[in-house]
């Protein structure tokens, strides 16, 4: 096991405090004050709303000072947390690879080089970076040319050895894996957007300027890895019916429907199959754009050998940088290199399982019982996932001690900030309400499963740790009942009973988003 990275003391005493009275509409050990008395009477109430008949719900509400348990209903229940699983696996990255921690992709040859030509292979390794755009692996072919390299007479082979070759996570569905929050995990690969969607590629479709055409199709960015089968067709009106299908274990996208004249062009985010030869194909292609021929295969898989000379090198951002996308656009993807990333550094294999292990053991030493739940995946994505809301409020009491924690709390959605490098998944949320520009907390969907957790000052300025996971509703969302919750939270205050609520707050509507999905997920993002 690690070095244990700081004092328990506020996280078991939040521990004991919630594990104390699991179960209670309230947990503390006297008489509750009338202002926590109404407190409890609200968000009682908003438990009791419609949509949650036959559901599970838990909420756990701390004071992050005291360690005091304001709320606990269900907390010692095993809830599935959907993407609230990211709040353990970002706190453990942050702990564990540092915030100063880059992904480094590096391009080296071996053979005799003699007047430009390398009478052997190009060898271009995967660190990991989820953040690789095109025009990165375009300096990468730049510094490669400035070297005087013109002809490589070998192959140009694509090491990804620094994780394993499991792909995509061994409890995810298979009818998400066309959707770019479900791609590919892998050490090298491309993303083609600043929310660093790797292993996707964004197919574009823009009508003909006659009916009867087909549409253009384009991709971001350009490449030759994926295949269209262009069926659509450009009509003179109508609503545009594009749609954009890989199957299982193809690379050929086939676009379908109408879109007419004049009609703005529609977009769609595409998994890719196999992401490391897509990074190939993206940098052979830069490779070649910079004067520089490769006259052999694209061999993947294949690990660079320690005698290879250097010839280029791309450092991702900082770690406590990624955050942000990360956190505040819940980045699936980012969440599984995190989680392969720390079982390579800890213990040498970039597997889940050796990472969800180094992941186990860093919020043990925060006080989490993990003898309580269960984690299978670094995103939240399987279903396997089952968290209790009491140790999300035990995990959020303790990091406030990190030396990391201000950047991580930055980087968490903020309620009802428009800016979506600032609001993310909760901008459109508690919008006008005594919440936004206050709560700091991670939003989780699926079908059937929604959860927030984090942090909300009230009107006393005490920071509060809370937790709300809900499971099980067959309601379209419950993302309103999180918001009064969270919109209740912010308006407390033990100074005066009389300013407790004792009505359910009112929560302005969300936008309605696919169900089962966050809002960042749905590309393009209009939410």
């Amino acid at each position: 096991m690690h070095r244990r990275l700081f004092p328990r003391a506020l996280a078991l005493a939040a521990l004991v405090a919630v594990a104390a009275t699991a179960g209670a509409p309230t947990a503390t050990a006297e008489a509750p004050t009338p202002a926590l008395t109404r407190l409890t009477a609200t968000i009682d109430s908003i438990l009791a709303d419609s949509r949650l008949a036959g559901a599970q719900a838990g909420v756990v509400v701390v004071d992050t000072a005291t360690g005091e348990t304001l709320y606990d209903r269900n907390g010692d229940r095993r809830l599935v947390p959907a993407s609230n699983t990211k709040l353990l696996t970002s706190t453990a990255a942050l702990a564990l690879l540092g915030p100063g921690h880059r992904f480094s992709t590096t391009v080296s040859a071996d053979g005799r080089r003699r007047a430009g030509v390398v009478s052997g292979n190009v060898y271009l390794r995967g660190g990991g970076d989820p953040t690789m755009l095109a025009a990165d692996y375009d300096e990468l072919a730049t510094q490669v040319a400035a070297t005087g390299v013109r002809v490589v007479t070998g192959d140009l082979v694509a090491d990804d050895t620094r994780y394993d070759d499991a792909r995509l996570g061994s409890d995810w569905t298979s009818d998400d894996e066309p959707y770019y929050y479900a791609a590919q995990v892998s050490a090298l690969t491309v993303a083609p957007d600043t929310d660093y969607d790797a292993g996707t590629a964004i197919v574009h479709a823009a009508p003909a300027a006659t009916a009867g055409g087909k549409p253009a199709v384009t991709m971001t960015p350009p490449n030759g890895y994926l295949r269209i089968d262009n069926r659509a067709e450009t009509v003179s009106t109508g609503e545009t019916t594009l749609s954009f299908e890989r199957a299982h274990g193809s690379n050929t996208v086939i676009v379908t429907g109408q879109i007419a004249v004049g009609a703005d062009p529609a977009s769609e985010w595409v998994t890719v199959w196999e992401p490391t030869g897509y990074a190939a194909d993206v940098f052979r292609a830069a490779l070649r754009r910079h004067g520089v021929r490769v006259l052999g295969r694209t061999v993947p898989g294949r690990a660079t050998p320690a005698d290879a000379t250097p010839i280029a090198r791309h450092d991702s951002m900082a770690l406590a940088e990624l955050m942000v996308p990360f956190l505040k656009l819940s980045n699936n993807g980012h969440a599984e290199v995190l989680t392969k990333e720390i079982g390579r550094i800890l213990s040498g294999s970039g597997t889940w399982p050796a990472g969800l292990t180094a992941i186990s053991e860093y919020v043990a030493d925060t006080g989490m019982d993990t003898g309580t739940l269960r984690q299978r995946d670094g995103s939240g994505l399987s279903r396997r996932n089952m968290i209790p809301p009491a140790q999300f409020a035990a995990l959020l009491a303790t990091v406030r001690a990190e030396p990391w924690f201000d950047a991580w709390y930055a980087a968490l959605p903020v309620a009802g900030n428009a800016d979506r490098s600032v609001g993310g998944t909760l901008r459109s949320r508690m919008r006008g309400t005594a919440a936004a520009d206050n709560v700091h907390a991670k939003t989780g969907s699926l079908t059937g499963a929604s959860s927030l957790s984090g942090y909300v000052t009230d009107a006393d300025g005490h920071l509060l740790a809370f937790s709300v996971v809900l499971n099980n509703y067959l309601a379209s969302s419950v993302k309103g009942l999180e918001d009064q919750i969270a919109i209740a939270l912010a308006s407390y205050t033990d100074r005066d009973p009389g300013a407790a609520r004792q009505a359910p707050p009112a929560a302005p509507d969300t936008p309605r988003t696919p169900e089962g999905r966050e809002c960042s997920w749905v590309k393009p993002i209009t939410c």
